[in-house]
Formats: C-alpha cells, sequence, structure tokens
C-alpha cells in the first residue's frame, strides 16, 4: 500500500535528481558560446550537438595572403575530396564530453586546418573564466594550449 509518507519520499528524491541533473548541466554548458583567443586573432562557436562539444572557426585574422577570409580552403588536408571545404564555419573540435570528477572536457578531437592533421584535445575553464584548449598527442605535456576569453557579441562589431 503506497502511503502517503512513499509519495513525498519519492517526490523529493526526484526532485533532487532533477535539480542535481541541471546543476550539472549548467556547468558542463559553461563551455558553449563564442570566444576568442589571447591574440585575438581566432574566434570560435562552442557548441553542444548529439551529447558532445565541439566547436567551429566563425572568424580569424587574415594574415594577407588572400583578399577575403572567406577564401581561404582546407588545402593542406590529407583528403583530396575535403581539400575544397572553407576554413570559415569549419569544424575544428569535436568529441569533447565533459568529466565531472575533473570539471574538464576530455577525450576531443581537434583539427588543425594548417597542416591538415587531427590531434587528441581537451578543455577546461580556469577560475577567472577564461577557456583552455589543448592539443596533444598521446600526452598533454606534449602539446600546445591556446588561451580563450568569451566574447561578447558586441565585441565582434568593428572591435576585433
Amino acid at each position: 500500500m503506497i502511503t502517503f509518507k512513499t509519495v513525498c519520499i519519492s517526490t523529493l528524491f526526484l526532485l533532487f535528481i532533477d535539480v542535481s541533473v541541471c546543476i550539472a548541466q549548467d556547468i558542463q554548458d559553461k563551455i558553449c558560446g563564442e570566444w576568442i583567443t589571447a591574440e585575438r586573432n581566432l574566434v570560435v562557436k562552442v557548441f553542444r550537438k548529439a551529447g558532445d562539444f565541439k566547436a567551429k572557426i566563425i572568424w580569424f585574422k587574415n594574415d594577407g595572403s588572400k583578399p577575403d577570409i572567406t577564401d581561404f580552403k582546407d588545402e593542406s588536408n590529407p583528403n583530396p575530396n575535403l581539400r575544397g571545404r572553407k576554413i570559415l564555419g569549419m569544424d575544428i573540435v569535436e568529441g569533447l564530453i565533459f568529466k565531472p570528477e575533473t570539471k574538464s572536457w576530455e577525450k576531443g578531437k581537434i583539427y588543425d586546418p594548417y597542416h591538415g592533421r587531427f590531434w587528441d584535445s581537451s578543455a577546461s575553464l580556469t577560475a577567472d573564466g577564461k577557456l583552455k584548449v589543448t592539443g596533444y598527442w598521446k600526452f598533454k605535456w606534449i602539446g600546445k594550449t591556446l588561451t580563450f576569453d568569451r566574447l561578447e557579441k558586441t565585441e565582434m562589431v568593428g572591435k576585433i
């Protein structure tokens, strides 16, 4: 027989689980948004799709070799069929999975369009809100870390 006490305890338990899931989701989604490198030469948009986190290039500083950033293609890609795709809008990070115990995103892959290579990838947020993305080969200490600042929408309009 179900009692009022059992219903109340079950309801409180489900509410606790629901709140816990929402809090965990808020933490892992903090990585989402638009980020600009400390050098202010690259902007990426981080988003969640199908349970993992990805990033795409939405702006980069033209090195002067081509008149417009929309002209840059993935020319170093080892797959000849992909060499014609545009770098602008390209997904460059995929497969990042949030690890609550370390409050970091791990097991991702990052694509280096300049060399046409994939590297292992991880990401974390610092106490002051900076995004650290590391691309590495087998070991994190054999890699490179890029630091990003969160980009406010108003910054994109003529201020980069």
